[in-house]
C-alpha cells in the first residue's frame, strides 16, 4: 500500500527500511498493544522479526498500520469492515478515497441506492456512486427508528 493509497504523506517516517514496534507506536500515535493486537486481526500487518524476536517493522508495514487506524478511527469502521475494506483494495492499484463505508454489510453497492437519492447536482449519471458516512448511516437509522415509534403509538 502506497502513500499516495492511503492519503497518508510518509515524509515523516524516517529514511530507513524497518522500524521497531515503539517506533511505530510515536510514528502513528498508536499504542504497542494495539499493534500487536491488529497483527492477529489483519494478516497483510506482518511485521518480520528479529533473531532476538523482536517486530521488524517494513515502510509498507507501517503504511498499512496508517490506514487501518484511518479506518477505525476517522472513518468508523470495525475491525472486520476495515479487514473486509483492506482485502478488497489489496493488490487493486486503486486506494481508499477517505470516503469509507460502514461495515456490516453496507457496502458502495448498498449505499448507492441511498446515496443516489441525494446526488450533488454537479454529479453525473457516469460519475461513481459517493459514500456516505457511517456517523450519516447511524443518524439516519436512529430518525428511522424514532418516526417507527411514532407510527406505532398512534
Amino acid at each position: 500500500m502506497s502513500e499516495s493509497e492511503n492519503g497518508q504523506n510518509s515524509e515523516f517516517l524516517p529514511q530507513k527500511d524497518f522500524f521497531r514496534i515503539g517506533e511505530v507506536s510515536r510514528l502513528t500515535a498508536t499504542k504497542a498493544f494495539v499493534l500487536r493486537y491488529w497483527e492477529t486481526e489483519f494478516p497483510m500487518l506482518e511485521p518480520v522479526k528479529s533473531p532476538k524476536g523482536h517486530r521488524l517493522y517494513r515502510r509498507e508495514d507501517v503504511q498499512t498500520v496508517l490506514e487501518i487506524r484511518r479506518l477505525l478511527y476517522d472513518e468508523g469502521f470495525t475491525i472486520a469492515g476495515a479487514r473486509r475494506h483492506l482485502k478488497e483494495h489489496e493488490g487493486h492499484g486503486g486506494g481508499t478515497n477517505g470516503n469509507g463505508a460502514a461495515e456490516a454489510g453496507v457496502q458502495g453497492e448498498t449505499v448507492g441506492e441511498f446515496a443516489s437519492l441525494s446526488l450533488p447536482a454537479h454529479a453525473s449519471a457516469g460519475d461513481p456512486l459517493p459514500t456516505i458516512s457511517r456517523k450519516v448511516l447511524l443518524d439516519l437509522r436512529d430518525a428511522l427508528r424514532a418516526f417507527l415509534t411514532l407510527l406505532e403509538t398512534e
